[in-house]
Order: structure tokens, then sequence, then C-alpha cells
């Protein structure tokens, strides 16, 4: 490895803790539950299996080949593999992260407003920085199944809501991840608190859409 890869790889365990802990220290995830990967040029890091976000070692992350193969830190995820299905489908793509935020997850319970996309679009920043989000129905953690369906909506969307276990968020980098996640996640919010006061909240329109859009050469 050369000293650059080194030092690069050195950033982003460091981004990884700052990042892991800010989101779990604003309760987009608790105890044990979550885990963040980010690309490299010879495979990826990625949280441990059971590490809790708000207190990860950067040492400790685990690091695996292009083919998955473990190569240091602690045990990699049990969610491998859906992570590998979204950088092995899209190339451009240099983060995922899953949280179990807590307004995601009950919309799950509560009900979502379409399948095809979850919440709707009640804010232009939803529609600039999240876009349409998919339901995928429920699995075990870990499930194959999940990496399988993830690896076909990979290049369409930037994310999908798990049934019961929360959003898993994709992007061109860390900091873009975790911004559309937490874009995802105050939306469901403010679609669940207009539902408990009883309102049904008016999406933007299409010609509202449009605009935005046009103007900021977004895609919807």
């Amino acid at each position: 490895m050369s000293a650059h890869s080194t030092r690069e790889e050195s950033t982003l365990r460091e981004e990884m803790t700052r990042i892991g802990k800010s989101l779990f220290d604003r309760g987009y995830t608790v105890g044990t539950a979550g885990n963040i990967s980010v690309r490299l040029d010879d495979g990826w890091l990625i949280t441990p299996t059971d590490a809790c976000l708000g207190d990860l070692d950067p040492a400790r992350i685990a690091k695996v080949n292009t083919a998955g193969e473990w190569l240091a830190g602690d045990a990699p995820s049990k969610t491998l593999a859906l992570h590998r299905a979204v950088y092995d489908r899209q190339p451009d793509i240099h983060a995922v992260v899953h949280t179990h935020s807590t307004h995601l997850v009950a919309l799950t319970l509560a009900g979502v407003w379409h399948r095809d996309d979850v919440v709707p679009p009640l804010t232009p920043y939803h529609v600039m920085k999240v876009g349409h989000i998919p339901l995928l129905a429920y699995h075990r953690p870990g499930d194959p199944a999940v990496a399988a369906q993830v690896r076909e909506l990979a290049s369409s969307v930037r994310g999908v809501l798990l049934d019961r276990l929360g959003p898993v968020v994709w992007h061109r980098s860390l900091r873009e991840a975790s911004a559309t996640l937490e874009e995802l996640e105050e939306t469901a919010r403010l679609f669940l608190m207009a539902r408990l006061q009883g309102a049904t909240p008016e999406p933007l329109n299409a010609g509202q859409i449009t605009e935005l859009c046009t103007q900021f050469g977004v895609r919807w």
C-alpha cells in the first residue's frame, strides 16, 4: 500500500468515527444498531459487527478486500453483502450508511405513504437531496435476499427503507450519505407529526418539483 493510500485510509477511518458518533449522539441510531462503510481503492472499510456507532475505534474498523474477504480490524458487519451490492452496481458511490432511525422505523409500523415512495415530497430539500425511497419487505438482519433486492435498485434510487429495521442510504461521499439520511428522517418526522395531528400533508405538486429539478439540476 502506498503512503498516499495509507493516509487516505486513516482519514476515512477518522471520518467514519466522527460521523458515527454524530449520528449516535443525535439519536439516529441506538445501542449497537446501524453500520457505515466507505469505498477504498482496494476494498472497503465497514464498521464491525455489533459495534456502537457512538463509540467506534478507528483502528478496529473492519477492512475487506474487493472479494469481500476480511483483512484487518474487528469482524465486519453482518450487512456486508448489502453494502457490497451497492458498490458492485454503482462505481461512483463511495459510502453507505444504515441506521435504525426512530421516525423511519415508526413509519414502517404506522404505514408508509407508498411502497415505492415511503414519504411524500413535502419539502424542496427532500426532492433535491433524497428522491424516491422504496420500502423493502421485512427480512432478518443480514439476509442475502435484501442484498439481492438492493443490487437491483442501487442504480435508480439513493436508498431504501427496510421494514422494521430502518434506512440504507448511499452517496458519493460519507458526508453526503449522512446528510441524505438526515433529510429523509426529517421528512418522515414531519409526515408522522402531521398525521398525528389528523392532517393529510399535501406534497409538492408536479410543477413545483419540475422547477426544482430544472433550477438545481437534480434528479427526481
